[in-house]
Order: C-alpha cells, then sequence, then structure tokens
C-alpha cells in the first residue's frame, strides 16, 4: 500500500467516480488544499509514496526532501512548470500528466472572457444588481482579428470558435500545424514575429507554455506594439504577461482590457495590482474547471498513478529514466 498526498482542489471537490475508485484503491491518501508553497510542500515531503498533485511547489529541494520515498509525481494537468522535471529525473521519480482532456473547456472559458470584455458584461451585470439602469456601448466580434499565440490544442480550439464568430486568425507558434492551420472552415495565417502579430490583432488571446523564454512574454514593450483598444486574454500562465506592465497600461488607457484566469501568484494577494485595474477580469483559475473536464482529467491522472503503483506503464508520462 502506497501513501498518497492528494492536493488537487478540483479533484477533491467535484463528484465522480475518480473519488470512488480512490478509495476503493486500497492505498492511503492525505488531503491537503492546495496549491502548496514550497515551503507547505517541504513539511509535508519525506513521508509520501506519490504526490497527486495540482500546481504546487514541486522545486528540487522538495524532491531531494522526499527522497528515498517518493517514486511518482502524478499531475493532474497539462502544464508541468510548477515541478522541477529534471530533479525529478534524475532521482528516477516519474512525472505523469494529462494531456489532451481540458483544451475544450478552457477555450471556452477564454471566449467567456472575451465576451464578457467585449460587451463590458461585468460592468452591466454589477450595475444592475446594484439596482442601477447604467448602460456601456459593447463591441461586436465579427470581423475583429484574433491574435493566437500558441496554435497547441487549445490554440486550435480557440480558431475553431473564433471562425463561426467571424472572426480572421493570425497564428505565432514555433511549432506550426500548417495541415491544420490551412483548414477553409477556420483558416490561421501565420506571423513569424511576434511583435507583428500584436500589431495586427484586435484581441490577443494567449496559449503558450511558460518556459524560460515565454516568461513575461507581453511586457511593457510588447504591450505598446497593441492597440489602445485591444483585449488580452490569458488562460495560460500568470507568469506569460509582466502584470505590473499590464496593470499601468489599463490604467492608462492604453490596452482596451485585460481577461485571465491566472496569475503569477494564486491565491493574490489582496493588493495584487491587477485586482485593481480598470477594465481587468481576472476568475479563479477554473478554465478547466468543468463538471466534464475534471471526470476526463481527475480519471486520466489516477490511471497513471495507479497503473505506475502496479508496475504497469502509465498512459502518459513526460519524463525518462
Amino acid at each position: 500500500m502506497a501513501k498518497i498526498l492528494l492536493t488537487t482542489t478540483s479533484f477533491q471537490d467535484t463528484p465522480g467516480p475518480h473519488l470512488e475508485r480512490l478509495a476503493a484503491s486500497g492505498h492511503e491518501v492525505v488531503h491537503e488544499r492546495g496549491p502548496l508553497s514550497e515551503a507547505r510542500m517541504l513539511e509535508l515531503a519525506g513521508s509520501f509514496d506519490a504526490f497527486l498533485c495540482g500546481d504546487d511547489a514541486i522545486t528540487r529541494a522538495v524532491i531531494e526532501k522526499s527522497l528515498p520515498r517518493l517514486r511518482i509525481i502524478a499531475k493532474y494537468g497539462i502544464g508541468l512548470d510548477k515541478i522541477d522535471v529534471a530533479a525529478a529525473t534524475a532521482n528516477k521519480i516519474a512525472v505523469t500528466f494529462t494531456p489532451g482532456v481540458n483544451h475544450t473547456t478552457v477555450a471556452e472559458h477564454a471566449f467567456g472572457l472575451l465576451l464578457t470584455l467585449a460587451k463590458e458584461l461585468d460592468f452591466h451585470i454589477a450595475e444592475t444588481k446594484a439596482g442601477r439602469w447604467s448602460r456601456h456601448t459593447g463591441s461586436e466580434l465579427a470581423g475583429k482579428t484574433l491574435g493566437i499565440v500558441g496554435l497547441g490544442r487549445i490554440g486550435k480550439e480557440m480558431a475553431i470558435r473564433a471562425a463561426a464568430f467571424g472572426m480572421p486568425c493570425l497564428g505565432f507558434d514555433t511549432f506550426w500545424d500548417d495541415a491544420f492551420a490551412r483548414k477553409k472552415t477556420h483558416k490561421v495565417k501565420r506571423v513569424r514575429k511576434l511583435e507583428s502579430l500584436l500589431a495586427k490583432s484586435d484581441i490577443v488571446t494567449l496559449h503558450a507554455n511558460l518556459t524560460d523564454e515565454t516568461r513575461n512574454l507581453i511586457d511593457k514593450k510588447r504591450l505598446k506594439k497593441m492597440s489602445p483598444s485591444a483585449l488580452l486574454i490569458n488562460c495560460g500562465r500568470g507568469e506569460l504577461v509582466d502584470g505590473i506592465a499590464v496593470a499601468n497600461a489599463l490604467q492608462k488607457g492604453t490596452l482596451g482590457g485585460y481577461g485571465a484566469d491566472v496569475l503569477d501568484i494564486e491565491p493574490p494577494p489582496p493588493d495584487h495590482p491587477l485586482l485593481r485595474a480598470p477594465r481587468c477580469v481576472i476568475t479563479p483559475h477554473i478554465g478547466s474547471r468543468t463538471h466534464e473536464s475534471v471526470q476526463r482529467q481527475a480519471g486520466m491522472a489516477l490511471d497513471n498513478l495507479l497503473l505506475f503503483l502496479d508496475g504497469k506503464p502509465p498512459l502518459a508520462q513526460a519524463n525518462k529514466f
């Protein structure tokens, strides 16, 4: 029997067969409410055979303190930027993840943020609830150019939905799926320089992985390339943007709006600059938190974990050793 640290709140809070399967597995499960800081992970590390985690800080220090007992880090989700995969690999700890399970729901959420900003739904809902009948004039999406940064699974879903709204699409990505981009139903024109995409887009949506190269991808300098009326959507990682630069641009009116499901610090401190910025809509990292998506993610994360603990190959392992 293995001892498992379960931290992902979506897994714990959403009813479904994944909870029953984990309970029936016979393994000991310790519940925590993530995302956990490095300090908290260091307090817990050392007495677990497995982590079933979300966006907890699993650093080299956490991994080293977890030795020799830790055997697998099973990520509930796709992004591995919070896990030191190199340190795990060096210590022969498997890192598994769940690709292909949440692209539909994240794209839907990104479009929800886009529509909220374009129609100023947040303002109108708040005003109506307060007993006022205040009205601003919003904007149509039809005819607006959508710039997609990162044409992976989620970026492709954005292009498909944009076509239904009558929006031409530009795309920027190092790895380019030309067959997808050329389809007439959702044709995406490739732009080879990010600055060019920013300048030509009415709306920019970020779906890139977080790496050393993409951290602060949208900074003060690149924000100046965008139209003052442009909208910026981020359902990738909070660190893809310079939050202070975005907040300043919103305050100055040099950016039309910012919609994000992610922040550089989660949960954010009360004085986080983006929480006070005008024309800014922030949701608490729920882009993939739907009943359908949770079932897919939780099922695959649990499959990865239980298969590995049974000595079988997991469905999706991010490292080899």
